[in-house]
């Protein structure tokens, strides 16, 4: 019972704490003693906030936490990303995404490692492998983060990725993680919201988001956190990374949308953390608002970050979409999404669930 408790600790902390000294300040209206600000709200938490996370985590009754059956993967190949001639996204796991935009690659919040966790004996283990390995990727033009929690940013995957990308993009400060790992400082290009840089074949563009940062005790919302729009003369994507429901989705939408694919958090939700992490429902409002075409849910089916069945997020998704004629696509990890014309995907998690209804949580 010890060793559970232990873990479960380690889990709310993975969710919800900070670790690094702090730099030197950058100039943004955003930072105030020492810290990122959201736009809208204040987001403290204390360890009678831990204290709860924990004890939910303890006494909650779900029906299937994690997966009992195999999770189905697609297998991806080097020769046929290359070959692949349209432009088209791939979900390689939680929030991991993989997009090919005029020949050139895209990578979002890499994480390959088994755990989402600062140590890979313990926390947060993951459902399933992904549909390919770090060595299988082709070279990447960028990697974006959306912010410095270990299941957005991974050391190891980071570490990995090195010799193959050209550039990390990052929020503000975020980019002093890499920098301390080793990542060469002409890779690493940190954002402020409403920053843009043209590359080569798209346009990447930091948008605000309401979350916060951290990756151990003493370094809470010293990095910043952030939304992607990623553009093409094509595409027009969204990425929202992670973070609570707030207008500025709607001046994201009015500003730089409509968007014909909203790659959207949906997942890990709780009404403990409701200010920062969306439900099903404020996801869905936030694809609206920001006049998106699809939606993509992730932030789900890999890893187990909170009370609800590993599911349900993927359920409650899909029938909101449906009663409200929204496009949803749930792709299998590594299935391809066209991004001209998509097919329509199957609800495959209903073939791998051992429970025929979902137990809806808070």
């Amino acid at each position: 019972m010890y060793k559970l408790i232990c873990l479960i600790a380690l889990g709310a902390i993975v969710m919800s704490l900070s670790l690094f000294a702090a730099r030197d300040t950058p100039h943004t209206s955003r930072l105030l003693n020492g810290e990122f600000q959201n736009s809208e709200i204040v987001f403290h938490s204390s360890l009678a906030d831990m204290w709860n996370i924990v004890k939910q985590s303890w006494q909650a009754k779900r029906a299937e936490p994690v997966p009992t059956k195999i999770i189905p993967v697609e297998s991806i190949t080097t020769a046929n990303l290359l070959k692949e001639t349209n432009d088209v996204l791939y979900r390689l796991s939680h929030s991991t995404l993989l997009i090919k935009l005029h020949s050139k690659f895209i990578l979002i919040d890499p994480i390959f490692s088994e755990r989402a966790s600062p140590v890979q004996w313990a926390g947060p283990k993951r459902f399933h492998q992904p549909p390919m390995s770090v060595a299988q990727l082709p070279n990447i033009s960028a990697v974006i983060i959306s912010h410095d929690h270990y299941d957005h940013l991974d050391q190891e995957t980071i570490l990995q990725l090195a010799d193959k990308v050209d550039y990390f993009v990052t929020p503000l400060k975020v980019g002093e993680h890499l920098r301390d790992w080793g990542i060469a400082e002409d890779k690493i290009i940190e954002f402020d919201w409403w920053q843009t840089r043209q590359f080569s074949h798209f346009k990447l563009t930091a948008t605000p988001a309401q979350h916060f940062s951290g990756r151990g005790l003493f370094d809470r919302n010293e990095t910043l956190w952030a939304s992607w729009v990623i553009e093409s003369k094509d595409t027009k994507l969204f990425y929202s990374g992670d973070g609570g429901y707030f207008s500025g989705f709607k001046e994201i939408g009015q500003r730089l949308g409509p968007f014909d694919f909203t790659l959207m958090e949906t997942g890990a939700y709780n009404t403990l953390w409701q200010e920062i992490h969306m439900t099903p429902e404020q996801s869905l409002q936030a694809h609206l608002d920001l006049k998106g075409k699809y939606i993509i849910p992730v932030h789900n089916a890999t890893f187990d970050l909170a009370v609800h069945d590993w599911f349900e997020p993927l359920e409650r998704i899909t029938a909101l979409a449906k009663a409200q004629q929204v496009n949803v696509l749930t792709p299998r990890f590594g299935e391809m999404v066209l991004l001209k014309n998509p097919k329509k995907t199957m609800a495959w998690w209903q073939q791998v669930m051992a429970i025929p209804s979902v137990a809806v949580s808070q």
